[in-house]
């Protein structure tokens, strides 16, 4: 499929293929597969069909931005690049809003990047202990029971 356009192995793959989820009442069926940041099955989203695909991935720490060399096209192995974030979550955003501004990397995928590695970043902190809950939880067994008049 390498000589082939990308429209048109978009025309051949876009209703039947195996990272499609077709459910009913949805209109749009979603997609699995990988380098789609928004998860939906369409054309402009879709990492099979173009030589050129951006996916935001978690890692350990951070986030890891998987892109490919459209030079290696036939290279499967060599093609992909894989960039682990692991600073800040505003220095990380900042330096994926680099890579795809100052390469000239599909610039229409930049909001979509950046929307998915903010949830993950927010999904990777640390969940706030809540201050009020115990210390009511604790209070509020004492307080049902009844004292013993003496």
């Amino acid at each position: 499929m390498a000589d082939t356009s990308s429209h048109l192995n978009w025309l051949i793959i876009r209703d039947h293929n195996a990272f499609l989820l077709k459910r009913r009442n949805i209109n749009k069926p979603f997609s699995t597969e990988a380098n789609n940041l928004t998860n939906l099955s369409s054309y402009r989203y879709s990492g099979l069909v173009h030589k050129k695909t951006l996916g935001v991935v978690p890692a350990d720490k951070g986030v890891q931005v998987v892109y490919k060399r459209p030079k290696y096209q036939n290279k499967p192995s060599k093609a992909t690049v894989k960039v682990t974030l692991k600073h800040r979550p505003r220095r990380s955003l900042k330096k994926l809003k680099n890579i795809v501004n100052a390469n000239r990397y599909r610039r229409d995928l930049r909001q979509a990047a950046l929307r998915r590695a903010s949830a993950i970043l927010r999904s990777q902190r640390p969940a706030s202990a809540k201050k009020g809950k115990a210390a009511t939880g604790a209070g509020s067994s004492a307080a049902a029971a009844p004292k013993k008049a003496e």
